[in-house]
């Protein structure tokens, strides 16, 4: 027995040698060689990647959600993308909280900020060379929310009123009050309160979400422009805008809703470091893996614009024909209806960018109910299992909805269909 023992132990003292010697080495930079391969060189060939899921199938009686902003006709394209928009990430990288400690937005990474402002001077939106900080924040929302606690007053008796023209964004009212705050409220429609400069806060959407009106300021005090729609598939652009706070965000441009990331273009430098610190408070920073990942799509985009590119994937080119045609389908539709619904009148305006006369194509059709005895546009389209934001949340009109155009075709073709089938008449 003792002997069989003893031969055990040898074998385990043996195989522990042998796992010793063989295991893979760190170098001195701390990398681990790959292990594994049959091959000569010892590197076996990557896998290829999982292809993409196929657009989702929409059964003919569903209930279709057009509520949401979901920007999912944008799949399509990066589908047809491929490869030239994937990212790999080492898992040693981004470590650090950091992104350039040198910098005023020290979680803002270099290569994200070289490409937001390439892609700006591409298009011609904003002037983003005229002395502006970027600051990058998780979503256009919380930039928002820092946007307003860097313009309010310190030592205020009160919280300084935020207000916005009706109809306005929906989640303004809820956000500007969802913390509390001391600093700042809601305190509505801004065309109540008559022009001229009383310490508010005035928010400007412009193309406004929800009808797509082009919008100025109507107070003459503190301003947030929120200029996430200002695109060349939304609108023609028409100059570089150059207000003292702009925000943007990635998911209007690519789609990548997900990816949770905007930015904000700030004139003035202390309010650039104040909404920094907001930033810095509320989360520590900014997803660094996400802003690698922006970086790429970004630079996708403009790449396709060289005069050198060669390639026919082009983002606004194809986001434009697709806002076209749904606008269309949409406008054909209504129309079908012998007056049962009605849409606002289509604009035109010379785009800087396309050097062309084009109309506009907002992001959500702001469609309104005629039908008598219908004074609920949402409650009414729910008994025809489409889902759409009410016109009340707006600030505006019940009989009115706001209707997503950034949704899958097949879900957008059953909204035609069932629009369609709407009329006048019981």
């Amino acid at each position: 027995m003792w002997a069989l023992a003893a031969s055990n132990l040898a074998s385990i003292a043996f195989l522990l040698h042998q796992h010793y010697v063989n295991r893979p080495r760190a170098s001195d930079d701390g990398s681990v060689p790959k292990t594994g391969s049959d091959d000569a060189n010892g590197d076996a060939p990557a896998p290829p990647p999982p292809p993409p899921p196929p657009e989702p199938i929409v059964a003919p009686d569903a209930v279709i959600n057009l509520e949401l902003g979901d920007p999912t006709m944008y799949e399509a394209f990066w589908r047809e993308a491929g490869e030239r928009a994937e990212v790999v990430i080492p898992g040693c990288w981004g470590m650090s909280y950091t992104s350039d400690a040198g910098s005023l937005c020290w979680f803002l990474e270099p290569e994200f900020e070289r490409e937001v402002r390439r892609l700006h001077r591409l298009v011609g939106n904003a002037a983003v060379d005229d002395g502006y900080h970027l600051v990058v924040g998780t979503g256009a929302t919380q930039l928002f929310q820092a946007a307003m606690y860097a313009l309010s007053p310190a030592g205020a008796d009160r919280p300084v009123g935020v207000v916005s023209p009706a109809p306005y964004y929906s989640s303004y009212p809820p956000q500007t009050d969802l913390l509390l705050s001391g600093y700042y409220r809601w305190a509505g429609d801004a065309n109540a309160l008559d022009g001229g400069n009383d310490g508010h806060i005035e928010l400007v959407c412009s193309p406004n979400n929800p009808d797509g009106a082009i919008r100025e300021a109507v107070l003459s005090g503190k301003a947030i422009h929120d200029l996430v729609y200002y695109w060349p598939q939304y609108t023609p652009i028409t100059g570089a805008a150059a207000h003292d706070i702009m925000l943007f965000t990635v998911s209007k441009i690519t789609g990548h809703a997900g990816t949770r990331l905007g930015w904000a273009l700030v004139r003035d430098r202390d309010v650039a470091k104040k909404m920094v610190y907001f930033v810095d408070r509320a989360t520590i920073g900014v997803s660094r893996d996400s802003q690698h990942r922006a970086a790429k799509l970004l630079a996708v985009v403009s790449d396709a614009y060289d005069d050198d590119s060669g390639t026919p994937l082009r983002l606004f080119d194809f986001a434009r024909r697709r806002m076209a045609e749904s606008w269309r389908a949409l406008r054909a539709a209504v129309a079908g209806t012998g007056g049962a619904f009605s849409l606002p009148e289509e604009t035109t305006g010379y785009c800087n960018f396309t050097k062309q006369t084009v109309a506009a194509y907002p992001a959500f059709a702001w469609l309104r109910c005629e039908k008598d005895g219908v004074e609920d546009c949402a409650e009414f389209l729910r008994g025809h299992s489409i889902v759409a934001r009410g016109g009340e949340q707006f600030g505006g009109d019940a009989r009115c909805v706001r209707v997503n155009m950034l949704d899958r075709d097949g879900v957008f073709d059953i909204l035609i269909q069932r629009i369609s089938s709407i009329t006048l008449s019981p």
